[in-house]
């Protein structure tokens, strides 16, 4: 998934499963300011190519070993115009706002994506094209290495930096594995054939409390990133993770709205997020490129201000309209019985495990707080989770209310 998200309207995607057994030729297009170039081996507005050995990157097995010693990469010692930046992920929807970052500072961004992009592929390739305006756009997929790879190599431009913000639309279990796993890692194998030697990944702060797919997986890929930087000097990463986004809190803007209760589970006070909006958090990864002091770290990220309850959410929402607040209280354990049921179909129909698997993803959300979560005292504290940025959640809340969730879709599959 893209991040942890708050329960009230989570949003849930999932790109199409693909087999990793096939090889499929990527289709290459150069694109500089949206100007298509005639001949895919023209060179692109990008610094230098560097000259590769035939060696290639060998690979990577998983580790939980800190890495203690922040290398600095020469990269850093570059102007950003001269600094070539892989973006995949680049049509999500915080990778969308990270392109439109790192070229707004001068990164030369190339960003990768698929022929048929966003929620159900419903972008074409000018859409898309339209949307990462200003980047030199690449059309891969990402969850194949060789057409990946092929892709890079038609290029012919040295990579200095991989900022992956993909994740799996759904968190269903093989899309979890195939998206925050395999196709990261092929990110970061085909980054490091092209001379990468930093990598900026877009994680989630509930990693830090493992209990469903999509969160082993990212897991699984932090480890083998931390490995990479402990047994090559010159390589290193940043690891973000982010709180709740604000579109994953604004389901029920429009039902509270028409005058509709607001739904929360228990009392409203089970969890508590610190929300970040997609352009702060844009700005914080694009960050993580030079920042020196992000360098081999594993970052916690939230925005401004305290942490904010559901039932504090939605008390905020009826202030905004006007209107005298109104809760509907679902028992928790109402999940917890879902869960139980659907844990038992799976073993006879195991087809269903995505379905029980959405179920636990729902309950996880309705009871964890996105915060992090002190190891001393095993409970989730407020006020060690790091704020950025200036965006505030009734700021989007009264946007929201003004000019509706256009941009802010909450994908395939929605809860409230």
């Amino acid at each position: 998934m893209a991040t942890c998200p708050s329960f009230n309207g989570l949003a849930l995607h999932s790109p199409k499963a693909q087999s990793f057994k096939g090889l499929l030729s990527s289709h290459f297009i150069n694109q500089i300011q949206v100007n298509s170039i005639p001949h895919p081996f023209i060179p692109l507005n990008l610094s230098q190519p560097s000259k590769f050995t035939g060696q290639r990157f060998q690979p990577i097995t998983a580790s939980t070993t800190p890495v203690v010693e922040t290398p600095k990469s020469s990269f850093r010692t570059k102007n950003p115009k001269d600094i070539n930046v892989l973006v995949v992920g680049s049509t999500g929807y915080i990778g969308k706002f990270v392109v439109k970052e790192l070229t707004n500072r001068g990164f030369n961004v190339i960003a990768v994506s698929r022929e048929k992009s966003g929620i159900r592929g419903k972008n074409s390739k000018e859409e898309t094209l339209k949307q990462l305006n200003g980047a030199n756009v690449c059309f891969s997929d990402v969850t194949q290495l060789d057409s990946l790879d092929k892709s890079l190599e038609y290029l012919g431009v040295s990579i200095d930096v991989v900022v992956s913000c993909l994740a799996s639309r759904s968190g269903g279990v093989k899309d979890s594995w195939l998206i925050d796993y395999e196709a990261t890692k092929n990110s970061l194998v085909a980054g490091r054939n092209y001379g990468a030697s930093h990598f900026v990944l877009l994680s989630a702060i509930c990693v830090q409390k493992p209990l469903l797919e999509f969160q082993r997986a990212k897991l699984k890929f932090e480890a083998e990133l931390m490995k990479e930087a402990k047994n090559d000097d010159g390589f290193t990463y940043s690891i973000v993770r982010p709180t709740a986004f604000f579109k994953s809190l604004g389901g029920q803007v429009e039902l509270v709205k028409e005058g509709k209760p607001y739904v929360m589970f228990g009392d409203g006070k089970l969890c508590a997020c610190k929300p970040i909006s997609e352009q702060d958090l844009a700005s914080f990864i694009s960050d993580c490129v030079l920042s020196e002091d992000k360098i081999n770290r594993v970052l916690p990220i939230g925005g401004p201000g305290k942490a904010l309850t559901p039932l504090e959410q939605g008390e905020m929402l009826f202030r905004l309209v006007g209107k005298e607040p109104k809760f509907f209280k679902v028992p928790i354990e109402i999940m917890d019985f879902a869960i139980g049921v659907l844990d038992f179909l799976v073993k006879i129909f195991p087809s269903m495990e995505d379905v029980a698997e959405f179920g636990k993803i729902g309950r996880y959300y309705a009871a964890e707080s996105m915060l992090i979560l002190d190891p001393e005292t095993g409970e989730y504290n407020a006020e060690k989770t790091p704020s950025y940025g200036k965006d505030t959640l009734e700021d989007f809340f009264a946007r929201v209310l003004r000019e509706g969730m256009a941009g802010q879709e909450l994908g395939e599959q929605t809860i409230f």
